[in-house]
């Protein structure tokens, strides 16, 4: 899978909507399940910072902002296990190989 490195995010996901990118913002705030989402294509997933979750700017340039259900005490994952969750699920509902082009 390609990983982006980019100087800023904001301008990053403007030039990718420009592009028909759909983003997709994981934030425990999110507005709809991971899983009940019918994700578009192209697809990007944006994720922020533990602790801190994602930027209020970069919340904005988000088409939908999904959560990962918890329960119990537990309030959020760290970033690492949450991106492992989100992409295995967009993954098991494109079947095949992932594409990505910039």
């Amino acid at each position: 899978m390609p990983i982006v490195r980019v100087t800023n995010i904001n301008r990053t996901l403007e030039e990718l909507k420009e592009r028909y990118f759909w983003i997709y913002g994981l934030d425990e705030r999110g507005g709809q399940s991971y899983a009940s989402v019918d994700y578009a294509t192209p697809t990007v997933l944006v994720l922020g910072g533990e602790g801190k979750g994602l930027h209020e700017q970069v919340r904005k340039h988000c088409d939908m902002l999904v959560r990962i259900p918890m329960a119990g005490k537990i309030s959020s994952l760290n970033v690492s296990v949450a991106a492992g969750v989100v992409l295995f699920e967009w993954k098991r509902r494109r079947g095949g190989p992932a594409q990505v082009s910039l």
